[in-house]
């Protein structure tokens, strides 16, 4: 049976106003081996275009801790943020990592989303990379009735991103 995301039951999906969800499992690559691309978000405009402008509060980084806050932009949004599970890899566990993030706004254009992460092993030199996010807010109930929805493609250039920097040991 496949691990799955933990939800708060404000941000459950099916009860905000968008959500998305994506998934890749490859071969020849490890938990331990995708970790750190996730894990150090200064990493993330080398392997995916759609984020930029990360900085940390407090001197933090360059790598997350469970009590890390940050701000970084992506989808055009200025977004603050700050770790709500934070799992590094462990033997026969699924690595975790979720952030609560907001732009700042009126009841029209602010944005809060819970955005997770699970990586597990798998057997045969697998691995599985789980994404989920779930919005609440104006701006989110925008982006669910765009089609194709820019969150589930953003999501996926992300993986594939976060797949190839890990597979091709990508300096950062």
């Amino acid at each position: 049976m496949a691990n799955e995301i933990f939800w708060s039951e404000e941000y459950l999906p099916g009860t905000t106003d968008n959500y998305c969800s994506n998934e890749v499992i490859v071969s020849e690559l490890t938990v331990d081996k995708v970790w750190p691309y996730l894990n150090n978000p200064f990493a993330w405009p080398v392997y995916y275009a759609n984020s930029s402008e990360i900085e940390f509060d407090h001197k933090g980084g360059p790598e997350f801790t469970k009590d890390s806050r940050f701000r970084f932009k992506t989808f055009g949004f200025p977004i603050e943020a700050e770790i709500t599970e934070f799992v590094p890899p462990a033997a026969n566990e699924p690595a975790r990592l979720a952030w609560h993030g907001w732009a700042e706004g009126d009841a029209e254009t602010r944005l809060d989303v819970i955005h997770a992460w699970l990586i597990e092993d798998l057997p045969g030199g697998r691995v599985r990379i789980l994404t989920q996010e779930s919005q609440i807010g104006k701006p989110a109930q925008g982006l669910a009735r765009v089609k194709p929805n820019p969150m589930i493609n953003g999501h996926q250039d992300w993986l594939e991103g976060l797949v190839n920097a890990a597979k091709n040991d990508l300096k950062i």
